[in-house]
């Protein structure tokens, strides 16, 4: 079968995601734009996650858990994990690794997670788009241990993608894909940049505002959706 995905989605828990981006508004937006996967993935957190799987679930709409990590050399990339134990466990690695600093929530936005019911059940102090105190290449081995998917996220960005700040892709990197974000195509993007041919690219909305949900999103063919068959679709 051939399914829409818009895998980079932000929540409320995201400073600079809308305070409508709830677990029941993103579900509903996602079904009305014919989306049958979407990506949870908040700024260097997996907290809200959990929640929309469940709703999503109720809902006939598969969930990826996952975060968008903002590494030490300021590069931001996706990763996506196949439990919620699994996902536990990378959640407590960036514990260790987000710094230690307060979170302004007039300057940049505040950081909750709701449940169904849109009620606060946490609010994150320390401050989520900061850049984590370890590599790229560490996190994508740690990611992979923890059987996930790891794609560098909107890599046509003259801001905190792999090719601003590190002006390539390490050939040690190993990565399900590359992201696009709305503003370029597969095409358009390997006008300038034939040598990364050889990768496979998804596109995804990096939403934060309800109405952007799947604006864009990528075509998989796949036999069901679990997780490594999402993993494979991505891949191939």
């Amino acid at each position: 079968m051939e399914i829409r995905a818009d895998l980079h989605i932000h929540t409320v828990l995201s400073p600079c995601g809308d305070l409508d981006m709830s677990p029941a508004n993103i579900i509903g937006m996602a079904l009305q734009k014919g989306l049958s996967i979407i990506g949870i993935s908040d700024h260097n957190s997996t907290l809200q996650a959990p929640v929309i799987q469940q709703l999503g679930e109720q809902r006939g709409l598969r969930v990826l858990c996952g975060t968008e990590i903002n590494t030490v050399e300021e590069v931001h990339a996706l990763a996506f994990f196949p439990t919620l134990e699994r996902l536990a466990a990378f959640q407590d690695f960036l514990d260790i690794h987000l710094p230690d600093i307060k979170n302004n929530p007039d300057k940049f936005g505040y950081q909750v997670v709701v449940d169904a019911e849109e009620q606060i059940t946490y609010e994150e102090e320390r401050l989520l788009i900061s850049a984590l105190d370890v590599d790229i290449n560490t996190i994508e081995r740690t990611v992979h241990a923890l059987e996930g998917i790891f794609i560098p996220a909107h890599i046509d960005k003259p801001r905190f993608s792999i090719l601003s700040q590190l002006g390539f892709v390490p050939k040690d990197l190993k990565c399900e894909a590359l992201e696009l974000s709305p503003h370029t195509t597969r095409e358009q993007f390997l006008q300038q940049n034939a040598y990364l041919s050889g990768y496979k690219f998804i596109r995804s909305s990096d939403a934060h505002y309800v109405a952007d949900i799947g604006k864009v999103f990528t075509l998989l063919s796949l036999p069901d959706l679990s997780f490594e068959s999402i993993r494979t679709a991505i891949t191939r």
